[in-house]
């Protein structure tokens, strides 16, 4: 057995086995995988095997399409039979809404070129019969996915990896992870059996390996606690049940007809699929538990734990009312297995957090579906630095040390009886929260304020009526424009009419400091620094020259920034500077000091042509009249300001492209600096407002947002932001960026839509009949009154004027391409003096 590898896989489940070939299959040729029992043991053996297409994430669903192409080429290549019935996936819907839903869900499938059809009631019982018909609205047909035997496309992913020179070793545990620096050294212990248990023995080895992942499945807690860091993969109790044959079933199938497609009841909270003449039931009921929330016990092996019929009685019986001839076929045998879970329902794949050389593939809840697929992208981040599209929103690292197990355990559970609700693009889900709130939550709860979480935060998505039930958010979600749009709309119209104020406070914001701290940031960013009191908008770039992070840096001292960058990726904003500090000092950089001060400061933003008189109101200075005018405080600076008693870092910027100041405070005085500014902005009509109403404004600025138009698949420059990047200095990824050239460009478009839907930043872009690109984000205009959308198109298309479409609600409308910043192109409004 070897010891020394260039990779070790710990994991040896369909997802682990799959991360082993690809990493051989990509050039690496000392590959090993460890198994702590036999392979499949895991969540694996157990899985009914499905391989839907459909997630409304771009990433994920771009690695089930790869997975569903890659498992149909296993027989070739290994001579062994994945067991693939490629049969498809038919997804009904018994309501508008419903099918609203899977209209949204088939643009963004055609971003990513997967094909699809739909199907009215009658061409489904046309083609499959046995289906009751008479209460759906349609349907949505994949013929290129199905199902799949999980033990089977393991088996041969392992023999295609051990035909690449992977080492395969089963009972062997890893015990422990040590960095030395250079490499890790995991120990292993062998595994025995003994009295039906699977057992730790006396003999051990240490395996050094340069790259470790680890793919534990339902061992991710104790693989957690092992490495020191935060896993929000628990496994929650999944049940489906396999019954006798049915007679309508074989005589269906004695007549010629065709196997039915995987047939999912979504307003049913189940699935179907043939199984030997007679029916899989799978449901995602509610009330299924979350287990092993602190490690699996020892004794627990290929094991299962008993069903419990009456938490999916109701199931059962919508499955009846869909097939009826069913009613009659017993149950043959039943599953109730643990499948891992993480709180929004994707996977975490990606670097460690504040470890070297550490991946984790943890807390796949469709992990046959996704293990092809994470194999092949996970396999170019190791390999390459970086995978072709951007992983960012699997990332470990979007859940910060603020999670705790109750907290993965309890929205994991949530996460599970949420698989076949109805996902609005404007969701927002309500176990564990509130959790972590502001200071001025209650007042802002108290005035209307309907809260999206991002990051474990509070945040105001808008303000509905003060009185409103607290049902209101809820049944104002929609696929169109919810009940929520009219006051989001009211907020966007008083930014650029009057004057707003918005909670900021979920800002990620770091104190970068030292005698080296010029030197980094300078190598680190894009752009030229700013002088001492000034800002500058800047990125960091990855290796590859695509976009890393978004930085506003306020420049405090010579050596001394305050960055502020976005709110939903703390941790994985942090971990990157500090380890791109480490390797600056221990390339013989000066001594840089970061510190993360998220939680001690507060943000409000004040926007709007009136902002400037409501800040005079309570502003405190010898001149109050000028300290907040032009010359003293001009556009992109920073000043120290007092409102009332509140000592505020005020910095002259708006990302709603209106005249304003952010004001970071601290946050032990937030509540008084509301309640000043509340009564200031009385007297001129100042309107709450919360986060989709800026999000439409800054569209109309075409300013880009990380995770939407920013990502680590297309550089700057791609994204427009050329006035952004100095190319007369060096920086990280620079070489790389201007390599990579112009391969696609970022653009605005007006779009003449439905009058009762805008789009939400997931549709394709049409020239014609040829798709030619993707929104990244979406909303409503009331500067034009028009939808408006920002997305990528082929830099051929990227020209003010050019006449494409955007695929909503199954129709293609018109838009058309604008200029950058449609609204106040020129920044007057902005830069306003008074």
């Amino acid at each position: 057995m070897k010891t020394q590898v260039k990779a070790l896989v710990v994991g040896g489940g369909a997802v682990g086995t799959s991360i082993a070939y690809h990493l051989a299959r990509a050039g690496w040729d000392d590959v090993m995988l460890l198994e702590r029992d036999e392979l499949t043991s895991g969540s694996t053996w157990h899985a009914a095997g499905l391989l839907p297409l459909f997630n409304m994430s771009y990433a994920t669903t771009h690695i089930h399409d790869y997975s569903v192409r890659f498992y149909k080429t296993l027989e070739a290549e290994t001579g062994l039979n994945a067991g693939f019935a490629v049969v498809g996936n038919l997804r009904m819907a018994q309501t508008q809404e419903r099918m609203d839903e899977y209209m949204l869900y088939a643009s963004t499938a055609e971003t990513v070129g997967i094909p699809y059809e739909w199907l009215t009631p009658e061409e489904i019982k046309a083609r499959w019969p046995l289906i009751e018909t008479a209460d759906l609205k349609g349907a949505l047909y994949h013929n290129t996915d199905g199902y799949i035997n999980p033990a089977d496309v393991t088996q041969a992913m392992a023999k295609g990896a051990r035909q690449r020179g992977v080492a395969i070793e089963r009972k062997w545990q890893a015990d422990g992870f040590h960095w030395t620096g250079q490499a890790w050294e995991v120990t292993c212990t062998k595994m025995v059996e003994r009295g039906g248990n699977l057992v730790p023995s006396d003999e051990q080895i240490v395996i050094t390996a340069e790259h470790v992942v680890t793919a534990s499945g339902n061992h991710a807690q104790r693989t957690a606690r092992m490495l020191g860091i935060k896993i929000p993969a628990i496994p929650v109790e999944h049940q489906f049940i396999v019954m006798d044959q049915d007679p309508a079933l074989l005589a269906y199938r004695r007549d010629g007809g065709a196997e039915h497609p995987v047939i999912r009841d979504a307003d049913a909270q189940s699935y179907v699929r043939e199984e030997r003449g007679g029916w899989i039931l799978g449901v995602y009921e509610k009330g299924a538990p979350a287990r092993f929330e602190y490690g699996v016990p020892e004794s627990f092996r290929a094991d299962l734990f008993p069903l419990d019929l009456e938490r999916i009685e109701a199931q059962y019986m919508a499955m009846i009312h869909r097939i009826p001839s069913c009613e009659e076929s017993g149950l043959k045998d039943d599953f109730n297995g643990p499948i891992c879970y993480t709180p929004d329902g994707n996977p975490l794949v990606g670097p460690a957090p504040g470890l070297r050389n550490m991946w984790l593939a943890e807390g796949f809840s469709f992990g046959i579906t996704a293990a092809g697929g994470t194999g092949y992208y996970l396999a170019q981040m190791m390999v390459n630095g970086e995978a072709e599209i951007d992983m960012a929103s699997l990332d470990p690292k979007r859940y910060g040390d603020w999670m705790t197990t109750e907290y993965a355990a309890r929205k994991n559970e949530e996460c599970y009886d949420h698989v076949y609700i109805l996902h609005h693009p404007d969701e927002e889900r309500p176990a564990c929260r509130p959790l972590r709130t502001a200071p001025a939550y209650d007042r802002q709860k108290a005035a209307g304020a309907q809260f999206g979480q991002v990051n474990g935060w509070e945040r105001p998505n808008y303000y509905g009526p003060p009185d409103a039930p607290g049902s209101f958010d809820h049944d104002a979600r929609s696929f169109r424009r919810g009940g929520w749009w009219e006051y989001a709309k009211a907020e966007a119209e008083a930014i650029r009419n009057g004057v707003g104020l918005i909670d900021a406070t979920a800002f990620t914001k770091h104190l970068v400091r030292g005698p080296g701290a010029t030197a980094f940031l300078d190598r680190f960013t894009c752009n030229a620094l700013p002088k001492v009191g000034r800002i500058n908008l800047t990125y960091a770039l990855t290796g590859h020259g695509t976009t890393r992070t978004e930085y506003t840096i306020v420049r405090l001292g010579e050596n001394e920034y305050y960055l502020v960058s976005a709110g939903a990726w703390t941790a994985y904003d942090a971990d990157f500077l500090r380890k791109s500090v480490e390797d600056f000092m221990g390339a013989g950089g000066g001594y840089v000091d970061v510190h993360d001060v998220t939680t001690q400061w507060g943000v409000f933003a004040i926007a709007g042509p009136k902002s400037r008189d409501v800040l005079r109101e309570i502003v405190k200075d010898a001149a109050p009249e000028t300290v907040l005018g032009n010359k003293r405080f001009p556009w992109l600076s920073m000043r120290n300001i007092e409102l009332g008693m509140c000592p505020v870092r005020a910095i002259r910027v708006a990302y709603t492209g209106e005249l304003g100041w952010e004001l970071h405070h601290p946050i032990e005085m937030q509540n008084y600096l509301w309640d000043q500014l509340v009564a200031a902005g009385a007297g001129h009509g100042m309107k709450l407002v919360g986060a989709r109403a800026q999000n439409w404004l800054r569209q109309e600025k075409s300013y880009r947002a990380f995770g939407t138009e920013l990502g680590r698949d297309a550089t700057p420059l791609e994204a427009g932001l050329d006035r952004f990047v100095d190319l007369s200095k060096d920086f990280h990824g620079k070489e790389a960026m201007t390599a990579l050239g112009i391969r696609s460009r970022c653009v605005t478009l007006l779009i003449d839509g439905p009058g009762d839907a805008d789009p939400w930043g997931r549709e394709a872009l049409y020239g014609g009949e040829t798709k030619v690109g993707r929104l990244t984000s979406g909303g409503y205009s009331v500067a034009f009154g028009r939808s408006i959308g920002m997305g990528y198109v082929r830099p051929d298309l990227a020209v003010t004027g050019r006449k494409l479409q955007v695929k909503m609600l199954n129709r293609l409308w018109q838009a058309e391409v604008v200029e950058d910043s449609p609204y106040d192109p020129g920044n007057a409004a902005i830069r306003m003096d008074g």
